[in-house]
């Protein structure tokens, strides 16, 4: 009997974890969906047009958006569909407000506490990329690796804080960002101030100082914030 409990047991462990993974795999779905465009940032869509575009089993959709919707991606009308988050000023104003608050405490931990390899080795991949654009290069590789050294430099300063809690509210900002700039055009220009924004921040984190490091995130998401609401 014990034998036999065990093995119903061990059975539906296995089918939970395989659920799980499948509404990950829905839940990111969802997302890429989104941020390529094939659903369509503020669509109201049903959850059958949902389940043919995508490409999702119905039960981890179902489970997905529940998710998505506590994030404030998306809004579920029951018997009516699902409506889509659509960027706005207001959104816009609240993302960077609260990244600001998050992220001035990182830049400051990373400061005091950050690898000083991994510092200057963002430094020197930021003065590569910048001579790289100055030379005339640009381009979607460009772009990737832009948006690969934006990621790995505030994911850098918000790891430093070892907080959960703090790291997984930064992920739900990082969908909020990623649908706000689905519109923006990123020039040659943008890229270059963008950068240089970054090398305030590593330079002042760099000299191990707190304080600098901290006005220099403030000031690169307020002109970021600058950037974003011009697209409106």
């Amino acid at each position: 009997m014990k034998q036999a409990a065990s093995s119903k047991q061990t059975k539906t462990r296995a089918v939970s974890t395989e659920h799980e993974r499948l509404s990950d795999i829905a839940y990111r779905k969802i997302l890429e969906g989104l941020f390529d465009r094939t659903v369509p940032a503020g669509a109201f869509v049903s959850q059958n047009a949902l389940v043919g575009m995508l490409g999702i089993p119905v039960q981890p959709l179902r489970d997905a958006l529940r998710v998505l919707e506590a994030e404030g991606v998306l809004t579920i009308h029951p018997r009516s569909g699902i409506q889509f988050l659509k960027p706005d000023l207001e959104l816009a104003r609240s993302t960077y407000q609260f990244r600001t608050i998050i992220e001035r405490s990182a830049a400051r931990s990373y400061a005091e506490s950050g690898d000083a390899q991994e510092i200057a080795g963002m430094i020197a991949e930021h003065e590569a990329l910048i001579a790289e654009i100055e030379g005339g290069a640009f381009g979607s590789e460009t772009i990737d690796k832009l948006d690969d050294l934006e990621e790995r430099l505030h994911g850098g300063m918000l790891a430093s804080l070892r907080n959960p809690l703090v790291e997984n509210t930064a992920r739900r900002l990082k969908n909020y960002v990623r649908l706000i700039r689905l519109e923006r055009l990123v020039t040659q220009p943008l890229a270059l101030r963008t950068l240089r924004e970054h090398m305030n921040i590593l330079h002042a984190i760099e000299k191990r100082d707190p304080d600098a490091a901290e006005a220099a995130l403030a000031a690169h998401f307020q002109a970021a914030l600058q950037r974003i609401l011009g697209m409106f």
